[in-house]
């Protein structure tokens, strides 16, 4: 093994104890590089510096260390607990890091007079309704709203629409609402088509079936076939819709976790059972960084996983964890309830798992077929643009406007896996004149660049510009101005410009030299670059329209010293919108309680200065 100076780790292990903690590994940068726990720290720590058996990938990260800081706990759950949490705080290099919605979606029930269903994102709260889920995706919580309305005929509109209707609307009309804006339905019979939209989404679709089968008998021996007809369609919906659901016929609520490893990638599967019903999957991918087996990453997963979200009392997984009681124990702590981690099970609960491996063993040969054409496209980048190697980070720029209002600049971050959305970043940008794409430009280089030179491992390898020979020019002087290709030795910049009567596909790259490169038109590497250019597009006027939103609902009452929401409510409320205050006069506003001459005249100047 390669040691590398600066650090003596025989000196460092005579300080550490046989103890339980957390341990971080620290470069010369003093960045966290890796974080670790062990139930024995002397003796993990020095498993890292012995002579034979280390992997290439350890070796690796021991030649970065420049220093170890160790914290002992009193428990190995404690430090299993602190690991997590530096991991997720500090994201070191060499840790793996799985990626997630900060919240699952909920459908609510709401506890109004006539309830309606809505998705939900946080911690669920009783005040606010009954809740179903969490879901594990989106798509699957709108496909079950959904239907859930269209079954039984719920609302879905917003409150104060329902509240200021004064004719029904086009879901009356066409039946897939009753109509309790307008009275067409009372508060009781609405009541049962909660109750039943609420057993479905119990997973009590059987005994629902039962009752509507019961219900339509009774139509049918009052004569009343139209009713019968009608509880006829919707008993051979709510069989078609449960067998898509995959009822599983479990008890309570279950999580299922396979994990599948080829090459360097892995995917992990989580399928969500609740109520007995299956509430979907969701994939989510990885790169190891060091070595690793599936049970370690099993491990990591359901630590990261759970300390976000709540717990079921069951997790059936894929392969055997040699911590098992050790995580069950930790997510006790973090769930208040106690948790069941089992791997070798039978009958359904085995057939469910069996399911849930093929699942990921499929999804990651997906993702690797995809991965696969990524680096044939980063392979073509260096090809078509003359590149020493392939970039390892790529960073790419554009601004956004309508007519100079509300400009907004955007940078996404490619890697060789793909898009790096967590390091996506928006600027507003301010103090220039209005529509100066060039100013724009040179205010979003400088601020992200400045910070960044004195650290070349924040730097990227290629730069990309949304612009022509204009906009390339600007970021070339930024980038001198502030000595970037001296920190980051063969860093190359490029514009990429609207094409031929601007239409996609017929791109010009145009290099430092502000050559405009001929590059065949079915390149992978320029399918990459036009990729990465959408992408910064779509996150830039997504930006800019969010921005401008926000821009034209604030009203103009709002910038006027004095008056707060209450003085600005009684206005509107008295001239009857913003444009009867702006045609008051001053001896008219007065009127007001609260308002004097001063702040009528602030009032009135604001419209008409």
């Amino acid at each position: 093994m390669t040691q590398k100076p600066g650090f003596d780790h025989k000196a460092f292990l005579d300080t550490v104890n046989s103890k339980p903690g957390v341990y971080r590994m620290i470069d010369k940068n003093d960045k966290v590089i890796y974080v670790g726990k062990a139930k024995n720290l002397k003796k993990r720590l020095s498993s890292y510096f012995r002579r034979t058996g280390l992997t290439t990938r350890i070796i690796s990260l021991v030649n970065n260390i420049h220093k170890i800081e160790v914290i002992n706990t009193r428990t190995e759950s404690e430090a299993l607990l602190l690991e997590n949490d530096l991991i997720k705080n500090l994201n070191p290099r060499y840790n793996i890091l799985f990626r997630d919605d900060k919240s699952y979606p909920y459908i609510c029930l709401t506890n109004h007079e006539f309830p309606r269903l809505r998705v939900f994102r946080g911690k669920p709260d009783k005040r606010k309704g009954i809740f179903f889920g969490p879901f594990p995706s989106a798509g699957s919580i709108r496909y079950t709203i959904n239907h859930v309305q269209r079954m039984f005929k719920l609302r879905n509109c917003e409150d104060s629409a329902m509240k200021n209707r004064t004719r029904a609307c086009l879901q009356y009309q066409i039946k897939r609402c009753t109509g309790p804006c307008v009275g067409h339905t009372d508060r009781q019979s609405y009541q049962r088509q909660i109750e039943q939209a609420q057993m479905f989404l119990e997973g009590r679709s059987s005994q629902l079936i039962d009752q509507q089968i019961e219900l339509m008998e009774k139509y049918s021996a009052n004569l009343d076939f139209e009713q019968a007809a009608e509880v006829r369609d919707r008993i051979e919906t709510l069989r078609r819709v449960t067998e898509k659901q995959f009822v599983t016929n479990f008890d309570g609520d279950i999580d299922i976790i396979a994990c599948e490893m080829q090459q360097d990638y892995s995917c992990i599967q989580l399928f969500m059972i609740r109520n007995g019903t299956s509430l979907g999957n969701k994939p989510f991918y990885n790169r190891a960084r060091l070595d690793t087996d599936a049970a370690s990453l099993l491990e990591t997963f359901i630590m990261q996983h759970y300390s976000n979200h709540p717990a079921p009392p069951e997790i059936i997984v894929s392969h055997a964890l040699e911590n098992s009681d050790l995580l069950a124990e930790s997510l006790h702590h973090l769930n208040q309830s106690r948790v069941s981690i089992k791997h070798n099970v039978r009958d359904k609960r085995k057939r469910a798992l069996e399911n849930a491996i093929n699942n990921a063993r499929q999804a990651l040969e997906s993702y690797l077929l995809s991965a696969s054409m990524l680096s044939k496209r980063y392979q073509s980048l260096v090809e078509i643009l003359h590149l020493e190697q392939p970039p390892e980070r790529i960073e790419c720029f554009d601004i956004s406007h309508t007519m100079g209002e509300s400009t907004r600049a955007s940078c996404v971050v490619f890697g060789r896996d793909g898009a790096v959305k967590s390091e996506y970043r928006r600027y507003n940008i301010a103090d220039i004149q209005a529509g100066d794409d060039y100013a724009a430009m040179r205010q979003v280089l400088e601020r992200r660049y400045s910070k960044r030179r004195d650290m070349p491992d924040q730097l990227p390898d290629l730069i990309l510009i949304d612009g022509g020979k204009g906009q390339l020019g600007v970021a070339l002087d930024v980038l001198d101005s502030l000595n970037i290709p001296t920190v980051k030795e063969n860093l190359r910049v490029f514009g990429v410009a609207k094409g031929v009567e601007r239409r996609a596909g017929y791109e010009q790259i145009i290099d430092e030299e502000m050559t405009a490169l001929n590059l065949p038109m079915s390149a992978p590497g320029l399918l990459l670059i036009q990729q990465i250019r959408d992408e910064a597009h779509r996150f830039a006027i997504t930006g800019h329209r969010q921005a401008r939103a926000k821009a034209r609902r604030k009203s103009r009452l709002e910038e006027i010293p004095g008056i707060g929401a209450r003085k600005r409510q009684l206005l509107l409320n008295t001239f009857g919108g913003l444009q009867g205050v702006k045609a008051a006069g001053v001896e008219e506003l007065m009127q007001i309680r609260g308002i004097n001459r001063e702040t009528a005249q602030a009032i009135y100047d604001s419209f008409h200065g």
